[in-house]
């Protein structure tokens, strides 16, 4: 008998007998393979942590609400205790002092919307008659697009009023979730520099310092948004409704407050509330009156950007404007307005844990984590 010549575990030559078909793909193939297991493995871990936190939101959204509330007011306590109050008393004052601010802010943006909501209401009714005569079918739609916003703004009031009369449940879950979040703003304030301690006690050293470091490097970047994106709601809000003061545009108060709100959605809150001041002023004082609003939001959103924004956030919130716009779709598209408003945020403390991870992070101070 005379030996086999082929060694074992290779192919000799006769189709389908290739014991290793992967080894056999070229390396570009092979490659490719790998990295879409890797794109396919990422996504089904994403999706199920998107779908685990939209299931638990109850849970969670007080959870982020809270790391942001506690962000914007993290630099507070060292003040507070270096005045020789101890860190429970300190985060007590806080949590009082966010508790009295966040009651005059909401009354103050209620006030201004209920009052101003039905000239809002009228003038976007009218805006939507003048674009239908102008643009005929293309402004039908447009028409019929406003009129139904300004009937829901119309609404809105009795809308809640009712929702609060046989809602009992959601408004429960919404007392619920405020004070939830009210009591992790506490105890994130009075112990978050334990935090450091916590981790090094559970994982090994090397891998602690590591959470560690992604932590504050998140921490860092969700103070920057908010500290940031706050003052420059204000100051944008500030200046609209002093133009529209000027210009004589009525409901300034309400679309001043629509200003404030939107600014925490980067891109598309700005573009929606900047649309409805110039439709009001279309419908109240005409094209020129319109065209001022126009080059008033204009010039506030060119400040904005080349000035307020890389001033104010550069150093924190390093997104790309595609990014964050992509960020907002995906967001608005999972959790509505609130994934909108969130979309921000986690995609910048993200960015900075992938910044650690990667090996570029800038040192954080101690008391950055809060």
């Amino acid at each position: 008998m005379s030996a086999d010549p082929t060694p074992p575990g290779a192919s000799d030559g006769r189709p389908g007998d290739d014991r290793r078909p992967y080894h056999s793909l070229p390396p570009v193939v092979r490659s490719a393979a790998a990295w879409s297991a890797a794109v396919i493995l990422f996504l089904a871990v994403a999706g199920f942590v998107v779908f685990a936190l939209v299931s638990l939101r109850a849970a969670t959204v007080p959870v982020i609400l809270a790391l942001l509330a506690t962000a914007l007011l993290q630099p507070v306590m060292p003040r507070l205790v270096d005045r020789g109050l101890g860190r429970g008393a300190a985060a007590a004052l806080t949590c009082a002092a966010l508790l009295v601010a966040v009651f005059v802010v909401l009354a103050v943006l209620t006030n201004s919307l209920v009052h101003s909501a039905p000239q809002i209401a009228d003038s976007l009714r009218q805006a939507g008659d003048q674009l239908a005569s102008w643009f005929g079918p293309l402004g039908e739609k447009i028409r019929y697009a406003l009129s139904q916003s300004a009937g829901s703004g119309s609404s809105l009031v009795s809308s809640l009023a009712n929702g609060l009369l046989s809602g009992l449940g959601f408004a429960t879950q919404v007392i619920t979730g405020a004070v939830l979040t009210l009591a992790l703003v506490f105890f994130f304030l009075r112990d978050g520099h334990r935090s450091g301690d916590l981790v090094r006690s559970v994982l090994p050293d090397d891998r602690a310092e590591t959470v560690i470091a992604c932590g504050r490097k998140a921490f860092a970047a969700l103070a920057g948004f908010m500290r940031g994106t706050t003052l420059i709601a204000l100051i944008d809000a500030a200046f609209i409704t002093v133009g529209l003061v000027v210009l004589g545009v009525p409901g300034a108060a309400g679309l001043g407050a629509l200003v404030f709100m939107g600014a925490y959605i980067p891109f598309v809150g700005a573009f929606l509330s900047g649309t409805v001041a110039v439709l009001v002023a279309l419908a109240d004082g005409g094209l020129g009156t319109a065209l001022w609003t126009l080059g008033v939001v204009l010039a506030v959103q060119m400040i904005e950007g080349n000035i307020l924004q890389p001033v104010i956030q550069s150093r924190t919130v390093e997104l790309h404007p595609a990014t964050i716009m992509v960020a907002v779709v995906a967001g608005a598209g999972v959790a509505g307005i609130l994934g909108a408003l969130l979309a921000v945020p986690v995609s910048a403390a993200g960015l900075g844990v992938i910044t650690v991870l990667r090996g570029g992070a800038a040192p954080v101070p101690d008391g950055a984590e809060g």
